[in-house]
């Protein structure tokens, strides 16, 4: 049996905010050894869910989905929000009849705000959600995790376009993993591989850190500082962003597994009134390996069932 000393502490989202600092890196090996047992008994989306571990912890320890909003983008990678809202009791069940599902269920928890699992809807449902908190003036925080996969999408697209009707908080996290069940193609997705191909995990690591260095803290003077920093400093870091072209500013690319900053980024950017884009760079299947992690013969477990397109060769 596991030793899942903080995964188990965990109810709701309030109780991993009440975990000290220094306990995070090991509550997301705790969730990667609880998905892999999961996924390699009832097969799954594993290599999605084990990338994105570290940035569902550091939304949760900032945003509050209870009153907040997070809309998924296929929807497949949502095993550690399950996790994390108090769904660990019946991981084990994963996919099963009378279990937890495979993508976010509005049946299950408050948390899961629609039922989904098709690309290129997160964006425009996001800001759909948005627009009806501008016009009912309430300050619920809303935020929208894509994968570089989806945001391609036509739908996608149309949502970024839509943005600019907004006038309040929208937070965007593309999540770039570099994989789909096949290799992507178009503009978009050569723009991201040159990102990706010209920054080595040490520099990317190191621009995440000046980027959090020089963003403002919380405050009056946020947003003037975010306008200098959009002319200054985010040049300097990203060079040309084909987001700016749409009307929507965007910061990035970050590590996806750096939860310290993440967490400060999320704190500084949740406070900002109106729409931005937060470029987030991971690894997809972070801390398998093939070796005495999952039966070789548990293909489904490795590659998905690919109902979303995902996999993770």
């Amino acid at each position: 049996m596991m030793d899942l000393k903080f995964v188990k502490s965990i109810h709701s989202p309030a109780d991993l905010r009440r975990l000290p600092p220094e306990s995070l890196g090991a509550l997301a090996e705790e969730i990667r050894s609880l998905i892999k047992a999961a996924v390699s008994k009832n097969g799954g989306h594993l290599a999605s869910n084990l990338g994105i571990v570290e940035l569902t912890i550091a939304l949760h320890r900032v945003f509050s989905f209870d009153t907040d909003r997070i809309v998924w983008d296929v929807g497949h990678q949502c095993y550690v929000h399950k996790i994390l809202t108090g769904r660990w009791e019946g991981f084990e069940r994963l996919r099963q009849k009378g279990g937890i599902s495979g993508f976010p269920d509005p049946r299950e928890s408050l948390y899961d705000q629609f039922s989904v699992g098709h690309a290129g809807t997160a964006i425009a449902t996001a800001v759909g959600l948005a627009l009806g908190a501008q016009l009912q003036h309430t300050e619920e925080k809303i935020v929208a995790v894509v994968g570089d996969a989806s945001i391609v999408n036509g739908l996608s697209f149309e949502g970024l376009n839509n943005t600019s009707l907004l006038h309040r908080q929208l937070l965007i996290i593309m999540n770039d993993n570099s994989m789909a069940i096949d290799k992507t193609q178009g503009a978009f997705a050569s723009y991201l591989t040159h990102l990706r191909l010209t920054r080595s995990y040490d520099d990317l690591h190191r621009r995440t850190k000046l980027l959090v260095k020089s963003l403002p803290y919380v405050g009056d003077a946020i947003h003037d500082t975010l306008g200098r920093l959009k002319g200054g400093l985010k040049t300097t870091l990203q060079g040309q962003q084909k987001f700016e072209q749409l009307g929507i500013p965007s910061y990035g690319p970050v590590d996806g597994h750096d939860i310290p900053a993440l967490i400060q980024l999320f704190q500084i950017l949740k406070e900002v009134n109106h729409p931005i884009l937060l470029h987030v760079q991971t690894e997809k299947g972070r801390g398998f390996t093939l070796r005495g992690s999952l039966p070789v013969s548990q293909s489904q477990s490795l590659y998905g069932d690919g109902s979303d397109g995902q996999f993770w060769p």
